[in-house]
């Protein structure tokens, strides 16, 4: 048995909370959005290169506590610290002990991406075993096949990988974009991370699954030209590397960009556009799906 205390407090002061909830004895904390599920629910986004936003105007601060903990003296002891006249206002629950294990497995059932290719976590059984089926659980690097953006890239490499077609996997997190392309006969699939735990995620996911990948990290040469390049990251580094990316591209050659939200399509249209004509080919719940073809030759 846990005890869950819930503060209230401003941006201003929520994180210093936090940390001084954790120097008094909590086993973890966690910030949330006072307003969430309301109409003042601020969501928060973040993108390399611009700043952080402040947190939530209206905050709640959330602390475990083990259930001998003294809370009249942990709280005072915590909200002097963080600098506030009293011990904010709060609430406090009971949380029960559960298989946390089992607890987190059912949140993720298989999923399907189109009739051909489904995700399925390693405790599940294929629900289609004729399918082209990826086992792939829940990690630290990016990519389970449940965000909007992946799907996107996933029923587009169902569409557009042939057999025996080289694949360029910009960003590729744990690796599922590559492991779905080896799997739908793509012959040479490299994939290219900032993160060296993405890489390695990268690298067991494909040995579960029965495939190579060729995998580097971003800041070694990348020369070669592939018939289909895609990158599922985010609209300033895809704005970023335009030059880069669309110079990946064969002749003759497909892309696909995601991490874009359609609000932000024509600025990543425009980036590509001295390269690479972009056009948007499907969304899902907000995000896009930018698709191009180069000509068969270069030039005019």
């Amino acid at each position: 048995m846990w005890i869950s205390v819930t503060l209230q407090a401003d941006s201003e002061r929520a994180e210093a909370l936090s940390d001084a909830l954790m120097e008094a004895g909590a086993l973890s904390v966690g910030i949330e959005d006072a307003d969430a599920g309301t109409e003042a629910e601020t969501p928060q986004f973040g993108e390399p290169g611009h700043h952080p936003t402040r947190l939530w105007e209206h905050s709640r601060v959330v602390a475990l506590f083990d259930a001998e903990a003294d809370l009249t003296v942990a709280l005072a002891q915590a909200a002097g610290s963080a600098g506030f006249d009293a011990v904010p206002p709060f609430t406090v629950d009971q949380v029960a002990e559960q298989n946390w294990v089992q607890l987190t497995q059912s949140q993720f059932e298989p999923i399907r991406i189109t009739d051909r290719l489904w995700i399925v976590p390693s405790w599940h059984s294929a629900p289609d075993p004729e399918a082209i089926n990826i086992e792939l659980d829940p990690g630290m690097a990016f990519g389970t096949g449940s965000h909007p953006t992946t799907r996107l890239c996933l029923q587009w490499l169902c569409e557009t990988v042939q057999p025996g077609a080289s694949v360029l996997d910009y960003g590729c997190g744990s690796g599922i974009l590559g492991i779905a392309a080896a799997k739908l006969g793509a012959a040479d699939v490299l994939g290219v991370d900032i993160d060296d735990k993405a890489l390695v995620a990268a690298r067991d996911n494909a040995a579960r699954n029965g495939v190579t990948l060729r995998l580097q990290h971003s800041r070694a040469p990348l020369d070669a030209r592939f018939d289909v390049v895609v990158a599922n990251i985010l609209t300033n580094p895809l704005c970023v590397l335009a030059p880069l990316l669309a110079g990946r591209v064969a002749p003759g050659g497909r892309m696909a960009l995601s991490g874009v939200l359609e609000t932000q399509a024509e600025q990543v249209i425009a980036a590509y556009a001295p390269f690479i004509r972009l056009e948007v080919g499907d969304t899902h719940e907000g995000w896009v799906r930018l698709e191009g073809r180069l000509p068969e030759r270069d030039g005019p």
